[in-house]
């Protein structure tokens, strides 16, 4: 799989994985200085403090005095529950709304420019909402929103630019366990992300803001000057494109063609080895041009998977901003110790996507896997809402519950959306992997931004595990979306056992491996034929 790469597959790789890390790392803070940005926001007359200057006893008093006096921000914990969350919802809105054009931009502009603009102007945004205007003191509900919205916008350049861009560099045959392992990208920068709150935040929640936005600008050069979007730019051929294997087993409506060699008893059990190579040169041939906005949303499984995504990434999205404040809330945890902790459950949805992505490149469709992480996530949502106060079993039904929904998250938004944007239909076109992108992750994005919005009401007018059976709810309603997609590819693959009584053939040239057989049924249920 590997003995086709050049250091430019490499680069890209390393490239794209921490710019998309630092973006992360950026929102992470945010997710995990909410505990002591609404003690700081709020007076807090029932905390307890130890007064050195009076013998060691303990003293009554409202803290922090500055701001709460100074600026009357918030009356109470709640009030300020609720901006923290009207906050994640704007930010989700405008970053969905933002999905959408950069996945236009991007099939139409250079996706390095685009990357790299965004990073270092989101990089900007971070710094001119948590430390600025902290150290002007610039408390300001209308300030704060109005820059996390910005914020949101800008980052929404990442995702459809770095999967266009890994897709480009890495073809079908690989590339569920490639993505799968690359798009732990969003979980290493949440772990980034923890680890720099964790040791700045003893001096101040500002400088949990400016350390990770002083690395993304870094990020943004490095990128600016390093990073090779395409192969064609360095004269490379595009992953898929070295070879064109004839001899197809399954036609058009699903029957077998006069062509089909295993149709012969003779020759049922021969190695099939006949292929046309084609030649490495490039070909002069007009530079496609970047399909629009609604015939990429109408390309076949886009609408499911989009509708899917919004509900997985209402509760991944849920973990990733309330997964600290809930530790701390629920158990009485520090709030370092709790970001700590947080890490474990992005330490699971590495090792799931990981293992999705490439259990999923053997059996050469993505449902089947996807349809059981999910499945296995219900279960692990209810014994994880009733873990008990102990860290050691806390974090490993947390790194489960990572396995199975941010395992999920991850290969949909990877491996699945460069499937969706480099399918048959599009016939080569490489000018809609960013759109098709933003459309699922947009589309994610907007079911996650409601979601931001309901987990503190639910919380605040129930309790917490209302709040994890709303999860299971919509866990289950994914799993409903993606139904259609996984009975059409289990009717695939039953069909051809059934058929042939043997697994696809497969031939490996020039190091990747290509099915033989291009299965067209399944493009007829929308589900997109993984080769």
């Amino acid at each position: 799989m590997t003995s086709s790469w050049s250091l430019y597959h490499i680069t890209v790789f390393v490239l794209t994985f921490v710019s998309y890390a630092f973006f992360h790392a950026t929102r992470k803070t945010f997710s995990n200085v909410k505990a002591t940005i609404s003690q700081e926001w709020t007076p807090a007359p029932d905390l307890l403090y130890n007064d050195t200057f009076h013998n060691g006893t303990i003293h009554q008093r409202t803290l922090p005095d500055k701001i709460w006096n100074s600026h009357n921000f918030y009356d109470n914990k709640n009030d300020a529950e609720y901006f923290l969350g009207d906050l994640d919802t704007a930010f989700l809105i405008a970053y969905a709304v933002g999905l959408f054009i950069s996945g236009i931009v991007g099939d139409r502009l250079n996706m390095r420019l685009v990357l790299s603009f965004g990073m270092c102007s989101s990089a900007v945004a971070v710094f001119l909402f948590g430390t600025l205007s902290e150290w002007l003191h610039l408390y300001s509900k209308e300030y704060y929103l109005a820059m996390w919205i910005v914020n949101g916008l800008l980052q929404s350049t990442g995702w459809p630019t770095v999967v266009a861009i890994m897709a480009n560099w890495f073809g079908k045959s690989s590339r569920g366990v490639v993505l799968g392992l690359w798009s732990a990208c969003a979980s290493v920068g949440n772990i980034i992300g923890a680890f720099i709150v964790a040791g700045v935040l003893q001096y101040g929640y500002e400088y949990a803001f400016l350390v990770p936005s002083i690395v993304l600008f870094a990020g943004g050069i490095v990128v600016f000057f390093g990073l090779v979007a395409s192969p064609k730019e360095v004269g490379l051929p595009e992953p898929d494109e070295n070879v064109i294997v004839t001899n197809n087993i399954i036609n058009q409506s699903g029957q077998p063609t006069e062509r089909d060699p295993l149709l012969q008893g003779s020759r049922r059990n021969e190695s099939i080895t006949e292929v046309d190579e084609v030649s490495n040169e490039p070909e002069t041939s007009p530079e496609p041009k970047a399909i629009g906005f609604f015939q990429a949303f109408l390309l076949p499984g886009v609408i499911l998977y989009s509708s899917s995504y919004a509900c997985l990434k209402m509760v991944n999205y849920a973990f990733f901003f309330w997964l600290p404040y809930y530790l701390t809330n629920q158990f009485g945890w520090s709030q370092a110790r709790s970001d700590e902790l947080s890490i474990w459950y992005d330490v699971g949805g590495i090792v799931g996507g990981t293992i999705g992505g490439f259990v999923s490149d053997r059996m050469t469709k993505r449902s089947p896997t996807v349809m059981f992480m999910l499945l296995l996530s219900i279960p692990l949502l209810y014994f994880y809402s009733i873990s008990p106060n102990d860290k050691t079993i806390n974090a490993f039904l947390m790194s489960l519950v990572g396995f199975g929904l941010g395992g999920a998250a991850n290969i949909i938004s990877s491996a699945i959306t460069a499937d969706l944007g480099k399918q048959d239909s599009l016939r080569g076109n490489t000018k809609a992997l960013a759109t098709v992108t933003g459309i699922v992750d947009g589309t994610g994005s907007v079911g996650a931004a409601i979601g931001q919005f309901l987990v503190p009401i639910i919380q605040l007018r129930l309790n917490w595990h209302w709040v994890f059976y709303f999860f299971i709810l919509m866990t289950i309603l994914t799993m409903a979306c993606i139904l259609p997609l996984f009975i059409a590819d289990i009717r695939s693959m039953s069909c051809w056992r059934r058929r042939y009584g043997t697994p696809r053939l497969q031939v490996n040239i020039d190091g990747s491996t290509y099915d033989y057989v291009s299965d067209h049924r399944s493009d007829q249920y929308g589900s997109p034929s993984v080769q």
